[in-house]
């Protein structure tokens, strides 16, 4: 089929030119609602009906729900609609002026994940004038950058429902169908100060992180005896403590410390039985050492996912690309979708090298095909879903 390159170009250019980052840091983080009244617009315009939804709790942040058709099965096609922040003085051209240079597309959130919309839009141009047997719906979420907060209260509200759903997060048009979750965390170690020339005036924070650690390093050494998973590069669970704080003075014996970890687990991991198998190994450090230590999230995780490999959907997506399926490291928000009991796949075009760094940009070459492996699931499993394809 055609592609129309000048208008997918057109599109991403004024999705780009809508700031829309998200960040733990305030002074980073925007609203996204200007980017979904742009792909609402869009999706009317092709006689889908749009809803935008506040997320609960979050000012400015919404998720869009655009529904064309009816039925029990159908395809939702989804993406977030927000950005992670960016070093201005890093890139060559304006982040938010979507700039082409040797066949590439510069400008933030041009693959992770604007560009995935325009390639939706046009997919649904392409078969415009064929009757949907059951419903189409796209998806555009708020906060995957940061908190996911979209995808939790989708999930907690129940919708949207359908059969399958696609996420078109960049994989360089190969299907996904695995990937590790993510657990970030903080352990506070509270101890009491005191003169360092007499070691019983006060509780050493520090001295009882160095036990934490080494407890955690125990820990990860368990886990990756126990889980081994190859369809990963990396096939096992890891554990990354990543920076640490405490104390004032070489002369006072340190009050508090705190340490910031994360933990990437395998499918068939549970986050929640992996946090409190930490908490009970910290209880008799505290004994030990007199001191209070509190283990808490820095955000609230994301599951592993695994999509069995006999799924209706891995086998299409694997007949439309002509590749099999396989695992990512990064985490997605495949698992809240898949929660609503829809068979769920992380499929899009752009690769994850480019994302999250300056110069960020989407090859022009992956459009058309994206467009074709779309086109052909909406034709398999929304206007023809009674096709065995």
């Amino acid at each position: 089929m055609t592609f129309d390159l000048k208008r997918y170009k057109d599109q991403l250019s004024q999705l780009v030119a809508q700031p829309s980052v998200s960040c733990a840091a305030p002074d980073w983080d925007m609203g996204n609602k200007p980017v979904l009244d742009l792909l609402a617009t869009w999706l009317e315009e092709r006689g889908f009906s749009a809803e935008i939804l506040p997320v609960p709790e979050k000012p400015n942040k919404f998720n869009l729900i655009a529904t064309k058709g009816s039925g029990s099965g159908g395809l939702v096609l989804s993406g977030h609609s927000d950005t992670v922040p960016y070093d201005d003085n890093r890139w060559q051209s304006d982040p938010f002026e979507l700039t082409e240079r040797d066949g590439k597309l510069y400008g933030l959130g041009a693959t992770d994940m604007k560009g995935f919309f325009p390639t939706v839009l046009a997919a649904i141009d392409a078969l415009a004038d064929r009757p949907l047997k059951e419903p189409l719906i796209v998806l555009a979420t708020a906060d995957e950058e940061s908190s996911m907060s979209g995808a939790r209260a989708l999930a907690e509200q129940g919708q949207p429902q359908a059969r399958y759903a696609v996420i078109g997060e960049p994989t360089e048009l190969r299907p996904v169908r695995m990937h590790k979750g993510i657990m970030m965390e903080s352990i506070r170690v509270h101890g009491s100060s005191g003169h360092s020339s007499n070691p019983a005036l006060g509780h050493n924070a520090l001295e009882a992180m160095h036990s934490v650690m080494g407890e955690l390093l125990k820990f990860r050494g368990e886990l990756q005896q126990r889980y081994r998973n190859p369809g990963f590069a990396v096939d096992l669970p890891t554990m990354n403590l990543g920076c640490i704080h405490g104390g004032d003075n070489p002369n006072r014996i340190c009050a508090e410390c705190e340490l910031h970890f994360d933990l990437r687990a395998l499918p068939g991991m549970d986050n929640d039985e992996l946090r409190s198998a930490i908490d009970r190994r910290l209880r008799p450090i505290a004994e030990r050492s007199g001191t209070d230590i509190v283990l808490s999230e820095l955000f609230a995780g994301v599951e592993p996912f695994e999509e069995p490999e006999t799924s209706d959907l891995v086998r299409t997506c694997e007949r439309l690309t002509g590749q099999s399926a396989e695992a990512v490291a990064f985490a997605t928000e495949a698992p809240f979708l898949q929660s609503l009991g829809m068979q769920t796949l992380v499929l899009g075009p752009g690769s994850i090298n480019q994302a999250h760094q300056p110069d960020e940009f989407i090859d022009i070459g992956q459009l058309a095909p994206s467009v074709d492996i779309l086109s052909g699931l909406i034709e398999q499993l929304c206007i023809n879903p009674d096709s065995k394809g």
